[in-house]
């Protein structure tokens, strides 16, 4: 006899609907599991054997051959040990086939019949409701995270004896409702980083309120104890909570991977990713055997942290180049292609040299001069031209540490502002899908939503062909300005939005190439910082741009 059940075969971030073909015939009794099973699902026949026996079902001395199509994907992990055992017992006709027609399964089986939580069930119940199916029948342990997806009948089981029961009518189950499992809707945020634990650098506070205002890449550039890391740790503070469909997006890449928490049902925090800069290139942006997401999609709509920016390798670093640009990441494997989002503040920070005090007031830098320049040229032209504000951080000023810090502001203080601008931009981006800031904004959009006043666009013309900026930067210039006039609640971007942005951008590119130890800093960063850090902070009081005399 012949039954079919469905379950689901992850690709990628999303599942493929898998038919279960379970085949019972005549012969010595033998199981066996074709499809292109991966080990976990050949000893499933193993655990699916053990369990139907233990919960009291007789299995018939037949041969059981057990496919798995489409047979070309590679079937991982054991979810699908439910459905091969709700499809052994139609075909011993211990229950009927077409209830098993209406639902997706997914379980992991025990030898006792209960049923343990998997990975993936958020796509799972995705091609559910996309493939027209009545629901899902998942572990109890799942079930919430599945009732994410609205239109579809979510069953909970903890043992194979209650789904069986359910199946054939013995006792019907109660499908699962958000409303059981929701989570208490005064979420507050875990960490407990303030911005006020930073004394003193107001310049780079008020860089980090503009990186989130517009969801902005940043870069830090100064000697050691200067607060980069301090700063970048405490971003997410300040970051506005992530809308439904930005943490949907957000937990289908943790629900593939296993990573959701016991009690945790949707990603309602902004990931923070920070990998040590011994990680490989698959390790960062994915890959590997079974082509997993890397740290750049674990960082989705979150912080992708690199600390000693330098320190990774060169190859490693360059494959961030595309990802940056188009928010995707594309993983072509000779058996499958995948395609994971990656939509990421990158935040970096790194010291101006090998020793860490290059250009560094009341400090000598002991590198040679050949060792200041490749230490800068492992940050490649390309990768820097795509982050938006590159700054150089100063020592904290000793009236700074003793400071008790209440009068710093605090996290919340930022997070206000933040997410007044944030909501302009979703008014802004309304009837655009997938732009959710300025960052986003793609390059058609630019001269839509970018309108200048007349002495902002001279302005800028002038610092493009003073600095030699690239067309890249020209636009990153732009979106970064329209952030400043969201901050402040200007109508059209001003000449003062535009002189912040410009001033943002202080390690062009020209200057890293002819930095040295014997000569002193380029002339731009000697003369520079001070006036720029003072226009950081009072922007309207200085008229000049970057490069006017």
């Amino acid at each position: 006899m012949l039954a079919r059940v469905r379950s689901g075969a992850l690709m990628g971030i999303d599942a493929v609907v898998v038919e279960c073909e379970v085949d019972m015939a005549l012969g010595l009794p033998y199981f066996n599991v074709v499809g292109l099973p991966e080990g976990a699902v050949r000893e499933s026949k193993v655990r699916v054997v053990s369990a139907l026996k233990n919960c009291g079902f007789e299995l018939p001395q037949k041969r059981i051959t057990v496919n798995l199509a489409p047979a070309d994907i590679r079937k991982e992990g054991a979810a699908f040990e439910l459905p091969i055992a709700l499809g052994v017992l139609a075909a011993a006709k211990l229950m009927e086939e077409e209830p098993l027609s209406r639902y997706l399964f997914g379980g992991e089986l025990s030898l006792d019949g209960w049923v343990k939580p998997i990975k993936g069930v958020l796509p799972l119940a995705v091609a559910a409701r996309d493939g027209g199916y009545q629901g899902v029948m998942v572990p109890a342990a799942n079930a919430a995270e599945a009732a994410l997806v609205e239109g579809i009948h979510v069953l909970a089981v903890q043992h194979l004896r209650q789904a069986v029961e359910h199946l054939t009518g013995e006792k019907l189950l109660t499908p699962f409702t958000r409303e059981q499992g929701a989570e208490n809707p005064t979420h507050t945020r875990s960490t407990p980083l303030d911005m006020s634990d930073v004394r003193g650098q107001p310049e780079l506070k008020v860089a980090l309120e503009l990186a989130a205002a517009g969801g902005h890449n940043l870069l830090l550039c100064g000697p050691p104890g200067s607060g980069k890391t301090m700063l970048a740790r405490r971003l997410p503070g300040i970051l506005p909570e992530m809308t439904f469909e930005e943490a949907l997006e957000v937990t289908k890449i943790y629900s593939v991977l296993g990573l959701l928490g016991e009690e945790q049902a949707m990603m309602r925090e902004r990931p923070f990713r920070a990998p040590h800069h011994t990680i490989s290139d698959a390790g960062l942006v994915g890959g590997g055997p079974a082509t997993r997401p890397g740290e750049l999609s674990l960082a989705h709509h979150g912080v992708l942290f690199l600390d000693e920016l330098p320190e990774f390798r060169k190859n490693v670093l360059e494959v961030l180049r595309q990802p940056m640009e188009e928010g995707l990441i594309h993983l072509a494997r000779a058996s499958q292609h995948v395609t994971y989002p990656c939509r990421v503040m990158l935040v970096a920070a790194m010291n101006p040299c090998p020793c860490g005090y290059f250009n560094v007031a009341g400090h000598r830098c002991s590198c040679q001069e050949h060792r200041v320049y490749d230490y800068h040229a492992r940050v490649s032209g390309p990768l820097l031209d795509r982050i938006d504000i590159t700054l150089q951080t100063r020592p904290v000023e000793y009236h700074h540490i003793t400071r008790n810090g209440e009068d710093e502001p605090t996290s919340a203080y930022y997070r206000k502002r933040v997410e007044a601008a944030r909501e302009r931009q979703r008014e802004r981006f309304r009837d655009e899908p997938g732009v959710y800031c300025n960052a986003q904004m793609p390059t058609r959009l630019l001269r839509r939503y970018c309108a200048l006043s007349t002495s902002a666009e001279k302005m800028l013309e002038r610092a493009v062909r003073h600095h030699g900026l690239s067309a890249r930067a020209h636009d990153r210039i732009l979106k970064l300005a329209l952030s400043r006039a969201d901050l402040e609640g200007h109508e059209r971007i001003e000449d003062v939005d535009v002189r912040l942005a410009i001033d943002c951008r202080q390690l062009d590119r020209r200057s890293w190439l002819s930095a040295n130890t014997h000569g002193g800093p380029p002339p731009r960063l000697r003369a520079r910082p001070e006036d720029a850090y003072d226009r950081l902070l009072r922007p309207e009081r200085d008229s000049r741009y970057p490069g006017e005399p």
